[in-house]
């Protein structure tokens, strides 16, 4: 299967009103609107393959990028890869989902986050704190660095509030995947979360909104879902 093949797939599956419930949310031509359920059958059948995947991300194309991530094969992806992902994802479902994902499951994900969170780049900077909290969600504890984890919940509740727009999402997002994932920091991190309080994200005038940390901890808690990892950061 090449990557035109799937292209024509995607135009098929294509839909007009995912196509324009996406182009509210920041996608652009071209793509197709293709609902991310939609992909999962081309995402069984393809399984991981480096290539394609390059070649998907390659085409500029939403729908295939975003299958391109579903695709790829972190362990052979290397470090000019995903720098070069990151430097084209577009919009925050490639930035922050996409690239974030295949980041966290790669060697180079914790290098490169740590890169990306002090761009002045927003897009940049939203991967790498997407990044950091993907790693929280599928790495054991031991193999995290839980002393910058920490500092950086320091940072996050000093100067959320006057990031930009959507680093202040991401940021808090980081904040809640670390109360919910790292037992080890799960009270500083719901202290962390007190101290910022609600979040005001300008989601475009979309239904989407940004959670308030500490209730969705909590809630976490509540189902005895904390410190529960994930086995791919990927869905």
């Amino acid at each position: 299967m090449t990557a035109q093949d799937i292209l024509q797939q995607l135009e098929q599956l294509g839909c007009a009103s995912t196509k324009n419930t996406l182009m509210k949310h920041g996608a652009c031509e071209p793509f197709f609107g293709v609902k991310v359920g939609d992909l999962k059958p081309i995402q069984k059948k393809i399984k991981k393959n480096y290539e394609l995947s390059k070649e998907l991300f390659a085409t500029g194309n939403s729908d295939a990028m975003y299958l391109a991530g579903l695709i790829a094969d972190e362990k052979a992806m290397i470090k000019a890869d995903l720098q070069n992902w990151a430097e084209n994802a577009y919009w925050y479902m490639l930035s922050e989902y996409t690239v974030a994902w295949v980041a966290s499951e790669s060697a180079y994900g914790f290098e490169l986050a740590k890169e990306w969170i002090n761009s002045g780049d927003e897009r940049l900077a939203t991967t790498g704190w997407a990044t950091l909290s993907s790693m929280a969600g599928i790495k054991q504890d031991n193999e995290l660095d839980l002393d910058y984890l920490s500092q950086q919940l320091d940072h996050v509740a000093e100067v959320i509030h006057q990031s930009p727009n959507r680093v202040r999402h991401t940021m808090n997002g980081f904040v809640i995947a670390i109360g919910s994932f790292v037992p080890t920091l799960s009270d500083k991190a719901k202290e962390a979360a007190k101290t910022i309080g609600k979040v005001h994200v300008d989601m475009g005038g979309t239904a989407c909104k940004t959670p308030e940390a500490f209730p969705y901890i909590a809630k976490v808690e509540q189902m005895g879902r904390a410190g529960r990892k994930k086995k791919t950061a990927r869905c």
